[in-house]
């Protein structure tokens, strides 16, 4: 009885691992700056499928790798206990220490801010970003004006005033960009608390055919 219930225990984690590492793994959010959409410790699902035959897409919301281990000095960590951090390591416990923003410009996008009605473009179309900003928030109180190098993202958190993304990166290679590389997967739904459990959606104004139809990738 014994052998049989490690044998299952092992599998059991053997499955989960499998399952974290292609299919689903759970994340902590790290901070306000995707608010209103995430608060903190919000426990979020991540799916990777989306992105075995497809490249990650304009108003994906992503959680990816620190960019050469430069950006987390601004998002801190969750901490973790010894058994939490290997609980975490086979996908029993969500994981901390990445980042999640959502992604505003892919690789040959001219991305600018601002218009002369304050707000964000890319490749020459203004974007509507009223239905996941911040209320009251702007756009941008930072300008910035960048054509992304093919491969990388431009990354923006929803939460624009407190939140330390490509914006504020822009000394780094790839001018604040985020290599696509390091993208863990794409958003899928809130998890936790239950009250807050919500499933994401795609923003309508990057169903636009002219912003898509403008970028020579598409």
């Amino acid at each position: 009885m014994w052998a049989e219930t490690i044998l299952l225990l092992v599998i059991a984690l053997v499955v989960s691992a499998i399952v974290k590492t292609f299919f689903v793994q759970m994340f902590f959010v790290p901070s306000g700056s995707m608010r209103p959409l995430f608060v903190e410790d919000d426990r979020i699902l991540v799916q990777k499928i989306s992105y075995w035959n497809h490249p990650v897409e304009r108003g994906d919301v992503v959680v990816f790798d620190d960019p050469g281990g430069q950006w987390l000095g601004a998002e801190g960590a969750p901490h973790l206990t010894p058994l939490q951090k290997a609980l975490s390591e086979v996908g029993l416990y969500p994981t901390g220490g990445h980042l999640v923003k959502r992604v505003i410009g892919i690789g040959g996008d001219h991305v600018a801010c601002c218009d002369d009605k304050g707000r964000v473009t890319v490749n020459g179309v203004p974007l509507n970003e009223r239905s996941y900003i911040a209320p009251g928030a702007k756009p941008s109180e930072k300008p910035f004006d960048i054509t992304v190098p093919d491969g990388r993202l431009w990354v923006m958190g929803d939460n624009r005033p407190n939140s330390e993304d490509s914006r504020f990166h822009t000394d780094l290679p790839g001018g604040g960009s985020v290599p696509e590389k390091d993208v863990v997967g794409k958003v899928w739904a809130i998890v936790w608390p239950l009250d807050r459990v919500e499933r994401l959606h795609e923003p309508s104004t990057f169903e636009n055919p002219k912003l898509q139809a403008s970028n020579p990738q598409d």
